[in-house]
């Protein structure tokens, strides 16, 4: 059920962004979250025993990368369903980057996993229009490239306390993104969001840092210290059918056929790519 709950809250969390971007511009929303993720975390949880320039590191991949890019594609340029379907290809980068680290060959499910999921983002490009456009999509599959880059900085940070570690690196993803809006967004579009935003509107930032960074990455840490990652780590794959689920039910996002067939090529590729070697050590656990 908290696994249930964190990946509910990730996959909804896509049309919390988009509402949130109705009254912020995508930098200055992504620097707040940041901001707040940070303060007054920063206070009560110890810095995590890792390297200055990892979490720098990180704190950069995640922030200025990852949510940066992510919201400034869904500020009119992808639509929140095909935004949290897109960014899971992060699953392929991750991969891809890990083994040319290690200097590891493809196996052949990972290239029919690979070629399915294209295959999907293929279909998706051949739609683009409206809600959705072509320079959004390459937004949202950057935004991924910087997030698989970004867990292999966490990775080789050692650290323990996954919460901590997101809270400390947020010290170095607010300042650029804060900077990146006073120069893009200008010191105007700034003052007037913050003057005039809602309170549903700040509610949606507080979000942002309490519900996906807090509750989100904190409760994901603790499943992983109790529970082996083959039972954790594959619920992940349900966050972007709470996304596009959610971007229909609240935001009357179409789902036509060809969407459909788009979700269905990339998640047959993802659960390849994360069921396929369990099922092998299984099946040979059984023959040993």
């Amino acid at each position: 059920m908290l696994a249930l709950a964190v990946v509910a809250v990730w996959g909804t969390n896509f049309v919390v962004i988009r509402l949130a971007l109705d009254q912020f511009p995508p930098f200055l929303l992504a620097g707040l979250r940041f901001t707040l993720a940070a303060v007054p975390g920063v206070f009560f949880l110890p810095r995590p025993r890792v390297k200055w320039s990892n979490l720098a590191a990180y704190g950069l991949l995640i922030g200025a990368g990852q949510f940066g890019l992510l919201f400034f594609a869904m500020d009119g340029r992808i639509s929140p369903g095909l935004a949290s379907l897109v960014i899971q290809t992060q699953v392929f980068f991750t991969i891809f980057l890990s083994m040319a680290r290690i200097g590891e060959r493809l196996r052949v499910f990972q290239i029919v996993a690979c070629l399915l999921a294209v295959a999907g983002i293929g279909v998706i490009m051949r739609h683009v229009s409206g809600g959705t456009t072509l320079f959004g999509l390459l937004l949202v599959l950057l935004a991924a490239s910087s997030w698989a880059i970004g867990n292999i900085v966490a990775r080789e940070s050692g650290a323990r306390n996954a919460l901590a570690y997101v809270v400390w690196s947020s010290l170095f993803a607010a300042p650029p993104l804060l900077l990146v809006a006073l120069l893009r967004e200008g010191p105007a579009a700034i003052l007037h969001s913050v003057t005039y935003a809602t309170p549903a509107g700040w509610l949606a930032v507080v979000w942002q840092s309490v519900g996906n960074s807090w509750f989100g990455y904190g409760s994901w840490a603790f499943l992983l210290a109790r529970y082996p990652s083959a039972t954790v780590s594959p619920m992940a794959l349900l966050v972007p059918v709470f996304g596009m689920a959610a971007s229909v039910f609240w935001l009357g996002e179409p789902m036509p056929a060809w969407k459909l067939g788009a979700a269905g090529l990339v998640f047959a590729g993802l659960a390849i790519s994360v069921f396929y070697p369990r099922w092998r050590a299984a099946q040979r656990l059984r023959t040993a």
